[in-house]
């Protein structure tokens, strides 16, 4: 008799013991004198079930979780005679939190190898850049261009626009950047493809070298995900192995390679010029605008600079076409988008979804609520310069105009949950001091602005000239909004303001409803 199981391999669940799970479930098997074949994957997304294991069976895979090592026994036993098991969650497909997904970028996380080409192709790999060869440049970029695709990693521009003005530049050298360096609190998206499924980050990135001409790329990966460092880095390698990174792509005349270079932390570094600065090892520093990376970026070249989500996107558009693509979603926001569920929440992980679900919905239905079992007070939306919502506002769609319209950003699609516990000035000065310690320094309002940001919460709090500072708190956040040099001290007002506006008494301010009743 052989088992084929499945251990995620995927940070979460190695935090969670998965490695000792593995080892465990070897040495029950071999006690039993049962030849077993783990497969370490990715994640599937249920962080709240890690390790989930799965067994391969003759009607597809049946998922157990959370599996400790003191399970390993119980589950093989279950396994292998069919029989129950509390841990026994069914077929993972069916399970309530996959089940109302749109997976189309995270089709393959958590269900391949994610060392293997083979097992990657057999799930569908490399059928975008198959038809990216077949149509030519110029059609990938206007496919792209069709689908509607906006940048995932926070600010929603259009894709094809940045690849079309790449494509048009004289060059003798382009690039591909891939910005990996996910720095917002409570996302990890683009650490569970690169763990669990790198080969589409790759395939995305190869066809965005032969649409706009770049022959080289760069995938720029914070230095605290060592594990999506090593998947990639064997990936890549696979990749070439295969010829389809090289002086011919699967065989054409088109050259495309790329290797993976390790950022030193620096939250600042996830802004698109300073991690280019970062690229050529200089210190990152935020660089003004124009030129545009499209034009002058990397080296002086013309380079592409897109998110992990957004190339991984790219090879389903090719692949099932960009119209399928753009009927995903509401208004100008088409596609799905992987929204990352954590904080004080019960069901926490990666819930893949076309946009127009709402707020509500994905901290409440989907998310289950707190995890703590207290009232939802707030959610955090965009990473730690997103805005703060109340539950008032839980009816808003996930769509970049809708938050805009709320004063609000989807950023990379983290959402925090706090519980009323929380208490927002807390939260206010937490943004300001984030931005003291991360900002590069080179602009004055970011610079100065967040540290005197810090003093100036400090005395609300104290009840120093509480309405005169916060006045001036509101003017500070004006000029750091309007006046910074890039995003970090732009959008340090939206946490800031939007507590103070939707929380006023935690300020010591009377709300104005319960103003006027009084």
């Amino acid at each position: 008799m052989s088992l084929r199981l499945f251990v995620p391999c995927d940070a979460v669940a190695v935090a969670l013991d998965a490695d000792r799970v593995a080892e465990a479930l070897l040495g029950q098997a071999a006690a039993r004198g049962i030849a077993v074949e783990i497969v370490r994957t990715g994640s599937r997304g249920l962080h709240w079930l890690e390790p989930m294991v799965e067994a391969a069976g003759p009607d597809g895979r049946i998922a157990y979780g959370p599996v400790t090592p003191a399970d390993a026994a119980g589950v093989l036993d279950a396994v292998v005679d069919g029989t129950a098991h509390p841990l026994r969650l069914g077929d993972p497909q069916e399970i309530p939190f996959l089940k109302r997904q749109t997976r189309l970028t995270f089709a393959r996380c958590g269900i391949v190898d994610p060392k293997s080409v083979e097992d990657y192709r057999a799930h569908g790999g490399y059928r975008g850049l198959a038809r990216a060869l077949e149509i030519g440049p110029a059609a990938i970029v206007a496919a792209v261009t069709e689908s509607g695709l906006r940048g995932r990693g926070g600010a929603g521009f259009p894709t094809g626009i940045k690849w079309d003005t790449v494509a048009k530049a004289a060059a003798p050298q382009k690039y591909i950047v891939c910005n990996a360096d996910e720095g917002d609190s409570g996302t990890f998206a683009d650490r569970m493809i690169m763990e669990g499924d790198p080969f589409v980050l790759i395939e995305g990135m190869t066809i965005a070298g032969i649409a706009t001409g770049a022959t080289c790329g760069y995938i720029y990966i914070r230095s605290e995900y060592p594990h999506a460092i090593a998947a990639m880095e064997a990936a890549i390698a696979a990749a070439r192995r295969c010829r389809m990174l090289g002086a011919s792509v699967a065989g054409s005349p088109h050259a495309f390679d790329m290797e993976v270079r390790v950022g030193a932390g620096a939250y600042v570094c996830g802004e698109e010029t300073a991690l280019l600065d970062s690229l050529e090892g200089r210190r990152g520093v935020v660089r003004a605008k124009p030129p545009l990376p499209a034009h002058k970026g990397l080296f002086g070249r013309p380079t592409v600079i897109n998110n992990v989500l957004s190339l991984a996107s790219v090879p389903v558009i090719l692949d099932r076409g960009a119209a399928a693509y753009r009927d995903l979603g509401m208004g100008r926001s088409r596609g799905t988008m992987p929204i990352q569920l954590a904080g004080n929440i019960r069901h926490a992980g990666l819930f893949e979804a076309a946009f127009g679900v709402t707020l509500g919905e994905l901290v409440e239905e989907i998310g289950g609520g707190t995890a703590s079992g207290r009232p939802v007070r707030a959610v955090q939306v965009g990473g730690p310069l997103g805005a703060y919502f109340p539950r008032e506002l839980f009816d808003t769609p996930f769509d970049y105009e809708a938050f805009a319209a709320n004063d609000g950003l989807i950023g990379h699609g983290g959402i925090v949950v706090f519980d009323d516990t929380v208490d927002m000035a807390r939260q206010a000065r937490f943004a300001m001091e984030f931005c003291a310690v991360e900002s590069c320094g080179k602009c004055t309002p970011c610079r100065v602005g967040s540290t005197r940001g810090v003093d100036v919460v400090d005395r609300i709090i104290r009840d120093e000239e509480r309405l005169a500072n916060i006045e001036l708190l509101k003017d500070l956040c004006e000029t750091m909004k309007f006046g910074s040099l890039c995003a970090l001290g732009g959008f340090t007002p939206y946490p800031v303001m939007s507590a103070l506006t939707h929380f006023p008494e935690d300020f010591g301010i009377t709300p104005p409803a319960r103003q006027a009743a009084e």
